[in-house]
């Protein structure tokens, strides 16, 4: 009896590291998906040759019960650099020009051309270590872990899950690689994205701030009215051939490329259901 159960164990164990050596050989190099992924966007960037859109950002600290809100406009070039106008702004104005006003100025300044390289996901910042798959939303992802190659307020550690198929960005999990202030001394960040068309955005990115004086704050930003400059080209020819568009239209799709850098935000939108807006 003895003898029948050892060998019934050694064959489920034989069994057993026959199955996970076949899952590590269909794993691909991190390295390689990196790549993948970043050539992917490159392509997607070039197809939707940039956007127009809009953001609600409001920021809320329980301890203080405070509450900011501001609305912008952001456009970006083809080359990936954005430009804000802010609209309106209402509520706890040192958090507007203390907090809000200077996340637009540091996403200007990381979408510039000549600052892209130096803040993407990609083997130049960062080491990857490729810990396996998982199926997220209905499609295989791969989970990699995410170690940033030195200190920089606009680099992090922590995961990224990569769509195995389209080589996108689908879920970003982490912490900033340096502290962005003395005052704050933990900041944790969740960001989802999710395809629409040939396109992939963020559908949401959860944050949590924990400052040494105020505690715990949090942003959530609203995306809408989203448009990349190829479609909205295609819907200006369709419908007007010499019309501008001064401001983003009302129910278009919304197309945001894959964020690189760590977002102390929290981002929800509902999803359009059209490409091009209705007149």
């Amino acid at each position: 009896m003895r003898i029948r159960i050892a060998l019934a164990t050694s064959f489920l164990s034989l069994i057993v590291g026959i199955q996970c050596s076949s899952q590590e050989k269909l794993l691909p190099d991190a390295d390689k998906v990196i790549a993948r992924l970043v050539d992917h966007e490159a392509q997607r960037e070039k197809l939707g040759g940039g956007y127009i859109g809009s953001r609600r950002y409001v920021l809320e600290n329980l301890r203080l019960n405070k509450k900011a809100e501001m609305v912008v406009t952001v456009r970006c070039d083809g080359n990936g650099r954005k430009r804000f106008d802010v609209k309106s702004e209402q509520g706890w104005n040192s958090a507007n020009k203390h907090v809000l006003q200077k996340m637009l100025e540091s996403e200007e300044e990381t979408s510039r051309p000549e600052t892209r390289p130096i803040t993407r996901i990609s083997s130049d910042n960062y080491a990857f270590d490729l810990l396996g798959r998982e199926s997220l939303d209905g499609r295989p992802a791969y989970v990699l872990r995410v170690s940033p190659k030195r200190e920089d307020k606009y680099l992090f550690e922590g995961q990224i899950w990569v769509d195995a198929e389209d080589f996108a960005l689908v879920r970003v999990e982490g912490q900033p690689a340096k502290n962005p202030s003395f005052w704050t001394h933990n900041v944790h960040f969740v960001a989802r994205y999710q395809k629409a068309g040939d396109f992939w955005f963020p559908v949401s990115t959860e944050s949590v701030a924990e400052a040494r004086i105020f505690g715990e704050t949090n942003v959530r930003i609203e995306y809408f009215d989203y448009l990349p400059n190829s479609e909205l080209s295609k819907c200006a020819t369709a419908r007007a051939p010499t019309a501008g568009f001064a401001d983003p239209p009302e129910g278009s799709q919304v197309f945001v490329p894959n964020s690189n850098t760590a977002v102390n935000a929290t981002v929800s939108r509902q999803l359009p259901k059209t490409l091009c807006p209705t007149p």
